[in-house]
């Protein structure tokens, strides 16, 4: 048995519908599913997104497991962009905050940054050579974040 890779990531928010605008803003796209909780106001909505159709769910902090910290902080999952100074930048425009500036890892190409989001998820985004390899790039790929 192992992990056969990234299935679903789930950011939590106090307003799931200003988080699915904001989230239609960055990406572009809106959510393919929408749930509304027991008072009718949105619970959860999931967008798929990237080359496997990953899914980003956003869930309402009413169903967060007890004694979740409302700060950020735990794991951190990077999502591959092919121009990661210009996505970080358009982060920093629509309101996230860094949590970590774009820093090289090494020489041979990774470059890490990240945020939080308004809804206070961490968000990280990274190039990564390897994903490049795999999947091809797109528009941006040839350039190495400076």
């Amino acid at each position: 048995m192992s992990l056969r890779g990234f299935s679903t990531i789930n950011y939590w928010a106090d307003d799931v519908g200003a988080a699915a605008d904001w989230y239609s803003e960055l990406l572009g796209v809106e959510p393919y599913f929408q749930r509304p909780g027991p008072d009718g106001k949105p619970a959860y909505a999931e967008f798929r997104i990237g080359d496997n159709e990953a899914e980003l769910g956003l869930v309402s902090r009413a169903f967060a497991p007890p004694g979740l910290p409302a700060q950020p902080g735990g794991a951190l999952m990077y999502w591959h962009v092919d121009d990661l100074d210009g996505f970080v930048a358009r982060l920093l425009e629509l309101g996230a905050t860094e949590y970590e500036p774009i820093t090289p890892r090494g020489d041979n190409g990774f470059v890490t940054a990240s945020v939080v989001d308004p809804f206070g998820n961490l968000l990280g985004v990274m190039y990564n050579p390897h994903y490049v390899q795999q999947f091809g790039g797109g528009p941006g790929a040839a350039r190495l974040p400076e």
